[in-house]
């Protein structure tokens, strides 16, 4: 059974990719020197050498500290570890860092318009030993004019997490694709006494990946995000995003009673404890979840907006960006290259990181990812993408922060859908 669940999101990723564009080539060129692609496992790297990593995926921190130290018992190499994400503003964080004049080796981004600002110092990766086993599509978001200039991290996929024993015990016999039956079974599980939804206020997970779920099911997102943003069409005027309304809403009238002040640590610790019947989060809580209840019984369904069957969302959530005006650009590519062909990397990407891999040498099991992840790529077919990187840094934080106002009944629906309209024009007018 090995690699089964990478198979199926390699298809979903080759399908997303040929239905979306999915290229930057009419991003700013960078003209870069030639790449060797180090290979720690053959060179004899230096030693005494300090790299530092500023990243936010705040789920693998304590993992990527143990791999570090693995790092240097090998190599004599430090890799120095900053982690902001969660409720964190990352990219603030990282311009902060850069404007302050700390450049770290290696740092995190998202891809396509979002890796813009940062071009003139990404170092181009073309040449490294991992490229020609890294999935084709996961490659999309940073390649520029046929150069690749960031490892993708992972993939991911998010959908609703269930609670299949919570489902059992309201008689759900079958899993909700279409948004009539998944609002049926929220009425089964109130009538259980079951709290249908644990929700969450963080405006990332709001404005990122609740939002993205109407770009995802335009007949063509890459258009429609390049029509927004041109001020050709108006998202308060698009039927899909009335439709997703919908499911916004049943979400929102059907979730925990302290709603407004549910983090996402809160969130995951609180369904984790069964406090609630779905979830909507990916495959990158299964390690938070697992310390709270391991074992649990979990099952992952789409999110429909209307009556047709829904999807699940499967992207790239981000890449490892090499910086070229750091002090060890070369010590960074060399860590990379390590986590990714060594032994002792490629385990911790699967069984410490639980991550599904970008790259298909590198093989996973049901056992090292876990049942979310399971969940996701039994659903991968029909996956939509991620689009919230298509538009410039700023939106989706202005995005989630509407999406706040419409949960706390600060703004009715006409009123949400004029202020997400409103934060892309004001972010292009800039």
């Amino acid at each position: 059974m090995k690699r089964f669940t990478l198979l199926a999101l390699v298809a979903a990723l080759l399908l997303i990719t040929a239905a979306c564009g999915g290229n930057n080539a009419n991003e700013p060129k960078k003209e870069t020197g030639t790449n060797t692609g180090t290979n720690t496992n053959k060179e004899e790297p230096k030693k005494d050498v300090t790299i530092k990593m500023f990243q936010f995926k705040v789920e693998i921190a304590e993992a990527l500290g143990k791999l570090a130290e693995k790092y240097k018992e090998e190599t004599g190499v430090t890799v120095e570890i900053e982690t902001h994400g969660g409720g964190e503003d990352y990219s603030a964080l990282l311009k902060a860092e850069l404007a302050g004049g700390g450049e770290p080796e290696i740092y995190n981004n998202g891809g396509f318009t979002g890796l813009v600002p940062y071009m003139d110092r990404a170092a181009d990766l073309s040449g490294e030993s991992w490229v020609s086993n890294t999935v084709d599509a996961a490659k999309a978001p940073t390649t520029v004019d046929g150069k690749l200039f960031g490892m993708p991290m992972n993939t991911e996929g998010y959908g609703f997490i269930y609670n299949k024993d919570l489902f059992a015990k309201a008689g759900i016999t079958t899993e909700p694709k279409t948004l009539p039956e998944l609002t049926d079974a929220v009425a089964k599980l109130k009538a259980a006494g079951i709290t249908p939804f644990m929700s969450t206020n963080e405006w990332w997970s709001l404005g990122i990946h609740f939002l993205n779920v109407a770009f995802a099911n335009q007949p063509d997102p890459a258009k429609f995000a390049e029509d927004l943003k041109a001020g050709t069409v108006k998202i308060k005027d698009n039927e899909i995003f009335k439709q997703w309304l919908d499911l916004v809403d049943l979400v929102f009238n059907n979730a925990q009673d302290n709603l407004l002040t549910t983090d996402y640590a809160t969130q995951v610790a609180n369904f984790a404890s069964g406090k609630a019947a779905m979830m909507q989060q990916g495959n990158w809580t299964q390690g938070d979840i697992d310390k709270v209840t391991p074992n649990m019984n979990l099952g992952v369904l789409p999110m429909p907006i209307n009556d047709q069957p829904g999807h699940v969302y499967v992207g790239v959530p981000n890449n490892w960006i090499v910086n070229s005006k750091s002090a060890n650009p070369e010590e960074a590519k060399a860590f990379l290259n390590w986590m990714v062909t060594s032994d002792t990397g490629k385990s911790f990407i699967t069984k410490e990181f639980k991550f599904m891999p970008a790259m298909t040498d590198i093989e996973a099991t049901a056992a090292d990812i876990g049942v979310v992840a399971v969940g996701v790529s039994e659903k991968a077919g029909d996956a939509l993408g991620w689009h919230w990187d298509r538009f410039p840094d700023g939106t989706t934080q202005g995005w989630g922060a509407a999406m706040q106002e419409y949960q706390s009944k600060q703004i009715n629906r006409d009123q949400l859908l004029e202020k997400l309209d409103k934060v892309v024009v004001d972010i292009m007018s800039k």
